[in-house]
């Protein structure tokens, strides 16, 4: 049996800085409820006041949650999502931090987690973030390739980096626990992406052709990708997210939360954009797929060789 008591206790001291008598809004799901309850009594432990609420799942990535939560959300001080689904890219999350909550959205996450990424060094997480955040604030051009037949060209003329390090102290921040990971929203991309995981959704490698920023071939089993986008909305098939993994201690295991963190890997997402700086695609999905070992190159240098990072 994993014991989460005392990661517990360092997501909301450390992560999110709880203090005393600070309103510590919980929101889960029944499958989610066991984390939920963990954070809930930690809360208590520092003296903090807890509330938690359990919804229905939603049943997609960036489906909004009820309105009781979403407003809910808006009056806490801090919040924090172990949820199946991800409320991350959510007017809900938005609003909440807009309004000066900080918080951690955490989606898919397992009580595994506590022994690997969610035990992470968050000093080399943010050293590793802000490198490779660096270069992406500085170029114009990203370009992929993977042995499996990636080779992708993004415009990330502008664009500023989101540094997701899991520290979130201040109001408005947040992010994802685990955390680990540069991301932005690109301009547009063209090309031909093939995904090797996402969640258990993907589980071979599988070929999207990408024009203009937009979606319009699947193979393979992203077919079953397509599927899911068609019954959201148009912009679902548009690139939302460009992401580069920080975290040495996450893993590829066929969760999202987590598979994108794993340092050497790279991300694309589809769907809403808006959570990032200068993004202004609204969708009612977004929805992560992972690169694996992956040479990138920013401008023409290269920062990630087969998945080794160079900086």
């Amino acid at each position: 049996m994993i014991d989460i008591a005392d990661g517990c206790l360092r997501i909301l001291r450390d992560c999110l800085g709880v203090r005393e008598g600070e309103e510590v809004l919980i929101v889960s799901d029944p499958p989610k409820l066991e984390i939920a309850k963990a954070l809930f009594f930690s809360a208590r432990l520092l003296e903090a006041e807890p509330v938690l609420i359990t919804m229905r799942e939603t049943g997609r990535n960036g489906a909004e949650p009820p309105r009781v939560v979403a407003e809910s959300m808006k009056e806490c001080e801090v919040f924090i999502a172990p949820t199946t689904y991800s409320i991350s890219h959510t007017e809900a999350r938005r609003r909440a931090t807009e309004r000066g909550a900080r918080g951690a959205t955490m989606p898919g996450v397992t009580k595994e987690m506590f022994k690997g990424p969610l035990r992470a060094n968050y000093s080399e997480i943010s050293s590793i973030t802000d490198r490779v955040a660096d270069v992406l604030d500085s170029g114009n051009e990203v370009v992929i390739e993977s042995e499996n037949g990636t080779s992708l060209s993004l415009d990330i003329s502008g664009r500023r980096a989101m540094r997701d390090k899991g520290i979130y102290l201040n109001p408005g921040e947040w992010g994802n626990l685990p955390a680990g990971e540069a991301c932005l929203a690109p301009v547009s991309a063209e090309g031909t992406l093939v995904i090797d995981r996402m969640g258990n959704l993907i589980t071979t490698p599988s070929e999207i052709k990408i024009r203009d920023g937009r979606a319009f071939e699947f193979k393979g089993e992203s077919k079953k990708l397509e599927k899911i986008l068609r019954e959201v909305d148009e912009n679902a098939f548009m690139v939302a997210e460009l992401g580069i993994g920080t975290n040495p201690l996450a893993e590829v295991r066929g969760i999202i939360l987590e598979d994108e963190k794993a340092l050497g890997t790279v991300h694309i997402a589809f769907g809403d954009s808006r959570s990032f700086p200068g993004g202004d695609i609204a969708s009612g999905i977004h929805i992560d797929g992972v690169i694996l070992n992956p040479t990138l190159k920013v401008d023409g240098e290269v920062i990630l060789s087969g998945g080794e990072l160079l900086l």
